[in-house]
């Protein structure tokens, strides 16, 4: 993979590549050998996703990988939609199943499921979070600078809370009719459950996949703005092992 630019801001490592798939390509086979390495010293890897087109690529390239052995791995996911029925196909639980966790078949498989009710909801993934360290995040950024669900009005880098309820921005609900997963606006959820910026950040290593020109904002003001929860992203450059995968698209305004 054709790497065009590699830097690092504050603790942010940040790699550019002229294409979309070869940026997914390379955080594909970077989470691989993390994997790798942690097996080597522990029984289960326990793995966050996202789920959004943007990820497309990693997700094709770690289920192409027939090096890893997932039978050691539990996954979770980041964040789902309130009240969409089971098994819609805009339910981020139905997008992972079909891109990833139906093809690989984890040890464990852990989803966000509202059916009994929020607080049921919110209490198991809580508990399910918490019963060990998550060792890895694969995320991606917002067009409004998210991460997970936290939009610029509900994020918070000192959250108390692992899981909690939100209201999705316009620009965030915007972003959903560009990805194609919703016709209008008004298709889209208003509300939603979404692990907070502490959840994601107490990952050990987070691979983060942004591509495309309508990520462009976003990456400049990642990388080159204020660390703020006006664009919740920028806490990334605070971790202590977390890499930005972008292409030439998204980088094309730093």
């Amino acid at each position: 993979m054709a790497i065009t630019l590699q830097t690092q801001v504050d603790q942010l490592k940040v790699k550019v590549y002229s294409t979309r798939a070869e940026m997914g390509a390379a955080a594909a086979a970077d989470a691989a050998a993390c994997i790798s390495k942690l097996m080597a010293g522990q029984d289960i890897v326990r793995i966050i996703f996202a789920a959004a087109p943007s990820q497309n690529e990693v997700l094709a390239g770690l289920v192409a990988n027939k090096d890893i052995d997932w039978s050691r791995i539990d996954v979770f996911h980041m964040d789902e939609y309130i009240g969409l029925p089971s098994g819609a196909e805009q339910r981020f639980s139905t997008f992972l199943n079909q891109h990833l966790f139906d093809q690989v078949k984890p040890r464990r498989v852990s989803l966000i499921d509202d059916r009994d009710g929020l607080d049921a909801a919110l209490q198991q993934y809580k508990t399910l979070i918490g019963e060990a360290p998550i060792d890895i995040v694969c995320l991606g950024i917002g067009e409004n600078g998210h991460i997970a669900f936290n939009d610029p009005p509900v994020a918070d880098f000192n959250d108390p809370e692992v899981i909690k309820p939100v209201a999705l921005d316009d620009a965030c609900r915007q972003q959903q009719v560009n990805d194609g997963c919703f016709p209008t606006f008004n298709d889209v959820p208003e509300t939603a459950l979404t692990l907070t910026i502490p959840a994601l950040m107490s990952g050990k290593h987070l691979f983060c996949v942004v591509p495309g020109k309508t990520k462009k904002e976003a990456v400049k003001n990642v990388v080159t703005g204020e660390i703020t929860t006006a664009c919740p992203a920028s806490i990334l450059r605070k971790h202590a092992d977390c890499t930005l995968y972008t292409d030439a698209d998204a980088y094309s305004l730093v």
